[in-house]
């Protein structure tokens, strides 16, 4: 059996329509919490980013526009992180999105090896997005659709 060396990074963002602690924001703030313990929970959780408050990644601002959220996290294999985002509560809650955030013009995801035991920066990340965004897939910054047919 051949050994495993890299994980898997993901990074999205999203840009809010409304400040984090806005009403139109309360049922997305409530389930942070579920969610991201759903995830720290589920099979193949490796990582993922989190600001002070030790729960979510919601204070940091990478971007020039600070409606723009970042989450990232690292993962065994595509299948982890295919399962926790479209076979689990997650999907459940991501149906809302609409009422939370805006639809984002170019690249909002992107997936990329990491060796094991890397946590990736914001700048990696924001890296990462934009080489999707210009250049399109590759090794070095890729989409779901790698995997949609595995």
């Amino acid at each position: 059996m051949q050994e495993v060396k890299y994980h898997l990074a993901q990074v999205n963002i999203s840009r809010l329509l409304a400040p984090l602690d806005s009403p139109q924001l309360a049922d997305f703030v409530a389930q942070l919490a579920p969610v991201n313990a759903l995830a720290e929970n589920s099979e193949g959780f490796v990582w993922r980013l989190k600001d002070d408050s030790g729960q979510s990644a919601t204070d940091f601002r990478p971007f020039d526009d600070d409606m723009i959220i970042i989450n990232m996290s690292v993962w065994e294999s595509p299948e982890a992180l295919k399962n926790y985002v479209f076979k689990s509560l997650h999907t459940e809650v991501m149906r809302n999105r609409n009422a939370w955030f805006e639809k984002m013009k170019g690249v909002s995801t992107v997936l990329w090896w990491v060796a094991i035991g890397h946590e990736p920066s914001l700048e990696e990340a924001k890296e990462r997005l934009d080489s999707l965004e210009k250049n399109g897939e590759s090794d070095y910054a890729f989409s779901f659709k790698k995997f949609a047919k595995q």
